[in-house]
């Protein structure tokens, strides 16, 4: 008969010690096992530490009792076995039932004993994720609203590593260059360059990263891209660095200036327009001043010279005769110059102008546009109240922005010196069917001794001013069929007011 050898028959039973040892202590995992019917056979410490579940609470019973009980009406106990037992190892995240009735996440794991064919049971693994899980979800939440913020913020994104490749391309650069992420993935990033700078991209990367001399990282400039369909575009360009594991990332953001620059060029336009039409405006009001001042001196001196002609009819003799005639001449030539200047001033006064329908928000808004340029850095709040129902308007556009611009204008430096500077304009549909339009500030208010003479040309309240500006609003706005007018609030400041003709009232009456 043989006999075993002693030393491998110790050898077998201290490495069954261990193993005991090992499945009744192990630490963070909870180790049971099961028979074939999924009664628990044996259990661990760490399971009676996490769990609360003392050994002789859980040994013979049925593994459901670490369900929770809609999981339990489900029937999913069974249902991991059976899987455990279809795969060899079934695996999934499953919500943990303590003896008090408090729940965890944890990581389950399933696997199916076999003895060859015969299958003896079933061991369970299972470890607490509750913490990772929510590290998880707080990952998986900040990564969301990354994503949303990168995929709606109207600068494009683009993230290229230090050998220009692309490694990521946000939707508004879709958007901005014509092309998905996933064409560009992994291509360099010249291609979204015109030449030159295309064939010069990978030598500017190498320069900075051989000498760390910046050109663009860090500070921003104005570059020009280039589309899918090969057209350009003025961008400004603002590039950061990262380094992650050695490598380094650089973002770029990128702001199309295409409706930028097409903004500047029609602000010129609209500024050249208004300047030539106030020198027309102040032209037309000179020639009306000084066509009202000399109309009586000239009838003066005419009826003067007609008197002295008379005088000289008593008079005989040649010398007499003719100086008659010079003055009758005279006197002739002042009454046509009169004649003119009656002409002239009757001219302005008809203040004529090219109307048509436009929408008040839209004047006031380019108007705006000129008037507020550095006023935020003068301290100046800019509020507006306009009336949806207050437009369209039958305007000279060109004509009401410059009666617009110079109010806000005057207001402006009327606050320069005062604390709170606020400037206000609002629009109103009136029940008589007009429009009015008002400038407020809240500066020191116009001196008494001027009120009453505000329009007057040549009255001004500056020191270095000509006194044509309000006149020739009051001009353009009478020209429109309205009125301008001024108040002055008990609380201070000024307050303009104009009208205008609406629009829908015109057609409303067949106008």
């Amino acid at each position: 008969m043989d006999k075993k050898d002693p030393d491998a028959k110790n050898a077998t039973t201290e490495i069954e010690r261990l193993a005991a040892l090992f499945l009744r202590q192990a630490g963070r995992y909870v180790l049971s096992l099961l028979d074939v019917s999924g009664r628990v056979l044996s259990y661990n410490e760490e399971g009676e530490r996490i769990e609360c579940w003392p050994l002789d609470h859980v040994l013979g019973k049925p593994h459901d009792l670490f369900y929770p009980p809609d999981e339990i009406t489900a029937g999913r106990p069974r249902a991991d076995l059976a899987a455990a037992l279809d795969e060899g190892t079934f695996e999934r995240e499953a919500w943990r039932v303590c003896e008090n009735g408090s729940e965890y996440l944890a990581r389950l794991t399933i696997t199916a004993l076999f003895d060859g064919d015969l299958h003896c049971g079933f061991a369970c693994i299972t470890r607490d994720v509750t913490d990772e899980a929510a590290v998880r979800a707080s990952i998986e939440t900040r990564e969301q609203h990354l994503q949303s913020i990168l995929a709606t913020v109207p600068d494009a994104m683009i993230i290229i590593d230090e050998g220009g490749s692309i490694t990521s391309f946000s939707a508004a650069a879709e958007r901005l260059f014509g092309y998905r992420e996933s064409e560009l993935i992994g291509h360099n990033v010249s291609c979204l360059m015109p030449q030159p700078d295309r064939g010069r991209h990978d030598e500017y990367i190498a320069h900075y990263l051989r000498t760390g001399e910046r050109r663009i990282i860090g500070l921003g400039r104005v570059v020009v891209g280039q589309r899918r369909d090969g057209s350009t575009f003025p961008m400004e360009l603002s590039v950061g660095e990262a380094g992650e594991d050695g490598q380094r990332m650089f973002t770029g953001f990128v702001r199309d200036l295409t409706a930028k620059e097409q903004d500047e060029l029609k602000l010129k336009e609209l500024q050249a327009e208004l300047v030539h039409v106030s020198r027309l405006s102040a032209m037309g009001t000179m020639a009306s001043t000084l066509a009202h001042e000399l109309n009586q001196p000239l009838a003066a001196v005419a009826l003067y010279l007609e008197t002295i002609r008379d005088l000289l009819e008593a008079e005989e003799g040649e010398r007499f005769a003719s100086l008659r005639s010079v003055m009758d001449d005279a006197a002739q030539e002042t009454l046509r110059a009169g004649h003119i200047v009656r002409r002239l001033r009757d001219f302005v006064a008809r203040g004529e102008v090219e109307k048509s329908v436009h929408d008040l928000p839209h004047v006031i808004a380019e108007a705006s546009q000129l008037a507020l340029v550095g006023a935020r850095e003068r301290g100046v709040r800019t509020f507006f109240a306009l009336d949806p129902a207050a437009t369209p308007v039958l305007v000279d556009r060109v004509q009401v922005q410059q009666v617009l611009v110079n109010l806000m204008r005057n207001a402006i430096e009327a606050m320069a010196e005062v604390p709170i500077r606020d400037l206000r304009l609002a629009s109103m549909l009136r029940p008589d069917g007009l429009i009015e339009v008002t400038v407020e500030d809240t500066g020191p208010g116009i001196a008494e001794e001027i009120r009453q003479q505000l329009f007057t040309a040549f009255v001004s309240t500056k020191s270095d001013g000509m006194g044509l500006g309000l006149s020739i609003c009051r001009t353009i706005i009478e020209a429109h069929g309205g009125r301008i007018w001024v108040e002055h609030p008990p609380r201070g400041g000024t307050r303009f007011h104009f009208t205008l003709i609406h629009a829908k009232a015109e057609e409303d009456y067949g106008g």
